[in-house]
């Protein structure tokens, strides 16, 4: 079960009313929600809006069922997760496409925020964990959120091997089920880009509801007018137009006032060039003309520092607000 400071933390989805567990495997709320507690992992979706991607219905499915199979994985010493093996494409996208079943280690990357010094920390859309792990070595006590119960599980075998501190609850980021305040650092990456701009909007005003007053909201998001983007909106194809998890595309001007309106102060910063997702800290697990690519995209966003308009250009940003003082009605 999650470590204590987490569950003084959760609160129900649905109220934000407190949380208590009231058996081995129920977690209820003060007003008689109930739900789920799966391989020590709550999971706390309350079902109640349309779902931003299948997993969501089928970890509601796997519940409902009393969690599904137990989980007999075992992964030890240098093994990589067999989950993590399948499902890195999908986690960590096309440039690790050649890994897909053979990663010879976890690309844990470097989380480009301050030392944590024990700030809490929460992943939004965290799935297997690699953001969560990488905030934990940061000095963060971290905690990973993910409609995908199979995720989490994964995540917490992960964690376990690594011998790393973090905790994982399965909920929807539309209707984070934490109560206000109840983080120093709220951190999205690749996920909110995949949202109806809606749906990313209401993610984006909890991750502010559920972070400090002067508290920190890192969120990543697709640029579109970065090179590659442009490149994959002229070749997309009719299948991946109509797929509901596909990346939409902001300006930068629409993704800083969408932080300034529904956080706070905020700036917009380069990621990464040619890519949503190059890593300089797996440059090792990449042959020499994809290391070609991510020595280029960090190169540029070092220059991009000293040459901002050349952050127009970048297919990554980062989206970084300062959570302003909220009264109890102000949230959008």
């Amino acid at each position: 079960m999650s470590a204590p400071w987490v569950l003084d933390r959760l609160a129900c989805p649905r109220d934000q009313q407190s949380l208590v567990v009231s058996g081995p495997e129920r977690i209820t709320c003060s007003r008689g929600h109930q739900y789920r507690i799966v391989d020590g992992i709550p999971v706390l979706l309350a079902n109640e809006l349309p779902a931003t991607h299948p997993c969501l219905d089928e970890t509601i499915a796997i519940t409902e069922k009393g969690g599904g199979k137990p989980c007999d994985t075992v992964v030890a010493g240098n093994q990589v997760d067999p989950y993590v093996q399948n499902e890195i494409l999908k986690t960590n996208g096309q440039l690790y496409r050649h890994l897909l079943g053979s990663l010879p280690r976890y690309p844990i990357p470097e989380i480009r925020l301050p030392p944590g010094r024990g700030a809490t920390l929460l992943d939004v859309g965290c799935n297997w964990g690699r953001w969560t792990f990488a905030a934990s070595r940061a000095g963060y006590r971290a905690v990973g959120i993910d409609p995908w119960i199979e995720g989490a599980r994964a995540g917490q075998r992960v964690a376990r091997q690594l011998g790393l501190d973090v905790q994982f609850v399965v909920g929807d980021a539309r209707q984070l089920p934490f109560r206000n305040e109840a983080f120093d650092v709220a951190y999205s990456y690749s996920v909110l880009q995949h949202f109806s701009k809606a749906d990313a909007r209401t993610a984006w005003s909890e991750m502010a509801r559920v972070t400090k007053e002067s508290g920190t909201i890192l969120v990543q998001m697709a640029n579109i007018f970065g090179i590659r983007q442009a490149q994959n909106r002229l070749f997309r194809s009719a299948a991946t137009a109509a797929d509901p998890f596909r990346v939409r595309y902001w300006t930068p001007g629409e993704l800083k006032k969408a932080g300034n309106d529904l956080v706070g102060p905020t700036r917009v910063m380069v990621d990464g060039f040619f890519s949503l997702n190059a890593q300089a800290t797996d440059l090792d697990l990449m042959p020499s003309s994809l290391g070609i690519v991510i020595r280029a995209s960090d190169l540029l966003r070092r220059v991009a520092k000293v040459v901002p308009p050349l952050g127009k250009i970048a297919d990554s940003l980062y989206v970084e607000s300062v959570r302003r003082a909220l009264g109890p009605r102000s949230l959008p």
